[in-house]
Parts: structure tokens; C-alpha cells; sequence
């Protein structure tokens, strides 16, 4: 009699895409909060890089006035 039975080997993993594996390290809250404050910290870095010593300069005088 001959043996038919195969035997499975996984020969190919699976790879998960990056959206998966950041919401299963993060979840969605993590995802969300991440966005935001990615998008938030861009806008203050190009407000303040474009005219950062105007910026720095009114603080201080409204400061001490």
C-alpha cells in the first residue's frame, strides 16, 4: 500500500502588512493619537521655522511687559 497522506509544511510565511502590525502593537486609539500628533507637531515646525525669531522675540516682550 502506498502513503498518500502529505504532510503540510508552511513553506511561505505569512507577512502581515504594516497597517496590521502597527494596530496590533498600538491599536487604533494609538494609530489615531500618533496621526494627530504627527500632523500638530509638522504644523508647529513650519509656523515657528518660518518666522521662529518673530515668534520668540513677541513672547518675551509680552512677557516682561
Amino acid at each position: 500500500m502506498e502513503n498518500n497522506n502529505t504532510i503540510n509544511k508552511p513553506t511561505e510565511e505569512k507577512k502581515n502588512s504594516k497597517w496590521k502590525q502597527w494596530v496590533k502593537k498600538f491599536g487604533i486609539g494609538g494609530i489615531i493619537f500618533f496621526t494627530v500628533k504627527g500632523i500638530i507637531t509638522s504644523t508647529l515646525i513650519y509656523f515657528l521655522g518660518k518666522n521662529f525669531w518673530s515668534v520668540i522675540s513677541n513672547y518675551f516682550t509680552t512677557i516682561f511687559d
